[in-house]
């Protein structure tokens, strides 16, 4: 299944996409938040497209998209995690797993804009695989990780690289600025999803291609980092963690290249669908 939330900031129903067309299936379910993925909500919902497929209303086209999950109790990152990214920064390979956080409130629809911080000069492009997860995650042996991921989504990891590398102290500072999270457009349950460390992941800034990697690079799996995380910290049904990026990020350029008001940035990845999302200025809001 593609889970989709749709409408509004803040206001957004959930939904699906099916063979091309998005449906709202608010009349059939709560939000896809944690207690949707706690009570079973997944099994619910694929024995009501079974069944109600043809009540569902069709949703216009153009309706925006949301962030497919509600409400995540937090975005966990994984830092230089694919070998050629970390090879580009001149990073050596780490030994473990790289964490950090990400704020919640970053977080936007697939082809929301990606706004430019106050005083900000260096702000950067990620695209990366998040899975997002279905149970309750403390102390997880790799064996039986993949029990507790619900499923997939397309994240760009934004980043300003001063505030992340330049202002001392840990990364989050140039990682949770608002907009700094576009996620989706779909969650793709991993029973479509083949292989997750087999999909091509790419990302262009104003149809010039920058990153074109595949996830066969990871560094840490995604059982790895469910068995990981879960030694430091709970994880909770709909958490978001996001496994990194691969090579072509602006920082990795010589000289660095960074966003500018105007640019459009498109991603995708294998299976997971694509965002766009154009950059602007800072503006109070």
């Amino acid at each position: 299944m593609k889970l989709i939330r749709f409408g509004k900031a803040g206001e957004e129903k959930p939904g699906v996409h099916l063979n091309g067309v998005n449906y709202d299936v608010s009349a059939f379910t709560g939000d896809y938040d944690a207690t949707f993925f706690l009570s079973g909500g997944l099994e619910s919902l694929a024995l009501i497209l079974s069944q109600k497929e043809h009540l569902l209303p069709k949703l216009a086209d153009g309706v925006r998209l949301g962030c497919p999950v509600a409400h995540p109790s937090k975005i966990i990152c994984i830092g230089l995690n694919y070998a050629k990214h970390a090879k580009e920064t001149n990073s050596p390979i780490p030994k473990e797993p790289i964490l950090f956080l990400k704020s919640t409130t970053a977080i936007t629809g697939p082809n929301d804009p990606i706004m430019i911080p106050k005083d900000a000069v260096k702000t950067d492009w990620e695209v990366e695989l998040s899975f997002v997860m279905g149970k309750r995650a403390s102390y997880v042996p790799e064996a039986t990780a993949m029990d507790y991921v619900a499923g997939y989504c397309l994240h760009n990891d934004v980043s300003e690289r001063e505030f992340q590398l330049e202002r001392g102290g840990t990364w989050d500072k140039g990682k949770g600025c608002d907009t700094f999270a576009p996620l989706g457009p779909w969650l793709v349950t991993k029973d479509e999803i083949a292989d997750p460390h087999s999909l091509r992941l790419w990302l262009s800034v104003n149809g010039k291609m920058r990153q074109d990697g595949n996830t066969d690079d990871l560094i840490f799996t995604i059982p790895q980092l469910v068995a990981y995380i879960s030694r430091f910290m709970t994880l909770l049904p709909g958490d978001i963690v996001s496994t990194g990026t691969p090579a072509g990020v602006g920082l990795g350029f010589n000289p660095p290249v960074y966003l500018r008001p105007g640019d459009v940035v498109e991603l995708g990845i294998d299976g997971l669908g694509s965002s766009r999302q154009k950059v602007i200025a800072y503006s109070h809001h």
